[in-house]
């Protein structure tokens, strides 16, 4: 049984492009956090590497994962299968880490529904405005605008889910995203008083989506 002494997972979830991936990174790096690395049989994307940012598989062998009940939650994006290890992230757990994962909306779900003895903070991560989320998205290391204009499509349908978190974060500043994400899971955890304003969020949705 999970004790006062375990960890707490804090999943950072986004529509692609918002951002989460670097802001999990910068959590990473504050003391007794660690990030739950994800499988995938996606290609790596330039200056990505195996078994520190995804463990990279192919199709059969993420099968033989979800036919071993070996997932804790696992999902297809962007016609890539993506997956969590249940092992790993209660081992971190019961030693009093921290884990933070890099999940979308469905894998955020899962691990919701599987309702597991551990704290659990969620975080929806927005652009500032559709303009600069495309911005972001033709920088990547992508072959062409296609793909970008792919993500915003599916942009419409992702950000329909924040409702479904208990925080909304707006990254339209880097480092003052990740000083609000840090504060809210400090006051979480210490059950310290939060700022956080519910109908600001809920207009910013209205402006991304209108």
């Amino acid at each position: 049984m999970p004790s006062d002494k375990d960890g707490v997972m804090i999943i950072l979830s986004s529509p692609s492009g918002a951002g989460k991936t670097t802001l999990v990174k910068m959590l990473s790096k504050v003391e007794n956090f660690d990030i739950s690395i994800s499988h995938t049989t996606r290609q790596p994307r330039l200056n990505e590497k195996s078994n520190k940012d995804y463990f990279f598989v192919n199709e059969d062998e993420f099968k033989r994962l979800i036919n071993n009940q070996e997932f804790l939650e696992y999902a297809k994006v962007f016609n890539n299968l993506y997956g969590t290890t249940r092992t790993p992230v209660i081992d971190k757990l019961t030693k009093g880490k921290n884990v933070l994962f890099d999940i979308d909306w469905q894998g955020a779900d899962q691990i919701k529904n599987k309702k597991l003895y551990y704290k659990l903070i969620t975080f929806f991560i927005l652009p500032p405005s559709k303009e600069v989320l495309f911005k972001r998205l033709s920088s990547r290391d992508m072959k062409d605008k296609l793909i970008a204009e792919e993500r915003m499509k599916q942009f419409g349908r992702d950000v329909l889910h924040w409702i479904n978190y208990d925080y909304v974060v707006i990254n339209d500043d880097l480092d003052k995203c990740f000083l609000k994400i840090q504060n809210l899971i400090e006051a979480e955890i210490n059950n310290g008083s939060k700022d956080y304003d519910l109908e600001f969020i809920r207009n910013h949705v209205n402006k991304l989506t209108s």
